[in-house]
């Protein structure tokens, strides 16, 4: 006779990934929470670094402690309204995401990247406030690697998405890291104002002609392989700030504003060519 045997399947086999998947999801819920306190720290202390101010002087005030050619008008800086105002629709839809009790597949995609960002956010605006440029910088530069990082990890420009993905997730972080990239170009102008920079004798014209080609580079760039308009938008929107700026100063410098004007028109070229195709994504 044959015998037959019974395959017994222990509790422990069958509860071992359940726990696996548990602990997974805890972990991502508790990141999501964080990600969120972490945006909550990121608006306070941007508010209070111009109510208080931090440091005893406001964002805008040390910047024009150091005069350069590559500031542009306040109005610019208007910008982070509407980028924290993106941000919070992103914070909510990972909320969303959370309540839903959904795989989280936000968080898992942008894993820590966000905390950090909004770990440098904060940083920086310590670092600047206390005139202490050259860390200012480096944050900045790490600020803008994080960002690069997070764009990757979410496949901004890269896939098909949703409207509410392309509202909530992309959109947001093509914004922010356009206004980051020229945040960091005008950051080491500043740095290099500082310290009495001036290499073989270039003037300061010569250097913002070249910071602004390769901000337009950037922006087309993105454009080509990416499909990235709203990051080349943002782009011509600090452009038009600086020539702005310009206009109303006692020494316009009309070879910036010709390079300003012809890179504008040339990335609003590029971005008459993507257009269709962006919108199909």
């Amino acid at each position: 006779m044959k015998s037959t045997k019974k395959k017994v399947v222990s509790k422990k086999s069958i509860s071992a990934p359940i726990v696996k998947k548990t602990k997974k999801n805890f972990w991502l819920s508790f990141l999501a929470i964080l990600n969120i306190l972490a945006f909550i720290a990121v608006v306070v202390v941007n508010y209070l670094a111009n109510a208080l101010p931090i440091g005893g002087m406001s964002t805008g005030a040390l910047s024009d402690l150091y005069p350069n050619l590559f500031v542009p008008i306040g109005l610019t800086f208007s910008i982070w309204g509407l980028i924290y105002l993106l941000v919070f629709g992103f914070v909510i839809w990972q909320l969303v995401d959370l309540f839903r009790k959904k795989s989280l597949d936000i968080t898992k995609k942008i894993g820590i990247w966000f905390l950090l960002s909004c770990m440098a956010n904060v940083g920086w605006i310590f670092a600047w406030h206390y005139q202490n440029v050259l860390l200012s910088v480096i944050v900045m530069l790490l600020f803008l690697i994080i960002l690069i990082v997070i764009t990757k990890k979410l496949k901004i420009g890269e896939r098909l998405g949703s409207c509410a993905d392309k509202l909530l997730v992309q959109i947001p972080f093509s914004v922010y890291l356009g206004r980051i990239c020229v945040a960091t170009i005008a950051n080491i102008t500043t740095l290099l104002v500082t310290i009495g920079w001036n290499m073989r004798g270039m003037t300061d014209v010569f250097w913002t002609n070249l910071v602004i080609v390769v901000a337009a580079l950037l922006a087309l760039i993105s454009l080509w392989k990416k499909y990235d308009i709203v990051f080349a938008l943002v782009i011509i929107w600090a452009f038009i700030g600086i020539i702005l700026k310009r206009l109303g100063a006692e020494i316009i410098y009309p070879n910036i504003i010709w390079t300003l004007g012809i890179s504008i028109a040339i990335i609003t070229g590029g971005i008459g060519w993507r257009l269709p195709e962006w919108k199909k994504r």
